[in-house]
């Protein structure tokens, strides 16, 4: 009788321990469905930046930031980060949850992925919009330059 006890306790512990933790936890469909369409989102993204990379091969710097300064490309690459680090950072909350194990740890890791995910995107933006600013400007400093020879 006493073992019977132990074992019903142990598998009440064991569903404690499980409850709020892993792939089980609330939320998962929602997480699930935005992870697929930022997939979705991504594929004729990284094509047309695929695409729009090989045509701009060997392009000496001033064209590629004429490109990037143009306004549909601009919007484009804006996207292609926004969903990118959006992606990765849904990813890797999938891995942490699954595989680190603690409070402390996983709210850690947690903080760690989307700062990070927060942080290089961040980067990226700005590179992107300061050349979609200054585009205009480079070109004309690049063509009084050449004028000037």
């Amino acid at each position: 009788m006493s073992t019977d006890k132990l074992h019903i306790s142990t598998m009440r512990s064991q569903l404690g321990r499980a409850r709020g933790l892993g792939s089980g936890k609330a939320g998962t469909v929602e997480h699930w469905k935005i992870e697929r369409l930022t997939a979705i989102g991504l594929i004729p993204l990284s094509i047309w930046f695929v695409v729009s990379m090989l045509r701009l091969l060997g392009a000496p710097q001033f064209i590629v930031v004429l490109w990037v300064s143009e306004p549909w490309n601009t919007v484009l690459l804006l996207a292609l980060v926004a969903l990118t680090f959006h992606h990765m950072q849904l990813g890797l909350q999938v891995v942490i949850d699954d595989y680190v194990h603690g409070r402390f740890t996983h709210f850690a890791a947690t903080l760690v992925n989307k700062g990070a995910a927060i942080l290089l995107g961040l980067f990226a933006a700005v590179a992107i919009l300061k050349m979609a600013f200054l585009g205009p400007a480079v070109a004309a400093a690049v063509a009084h330059a050449l004028s000037a020879q």
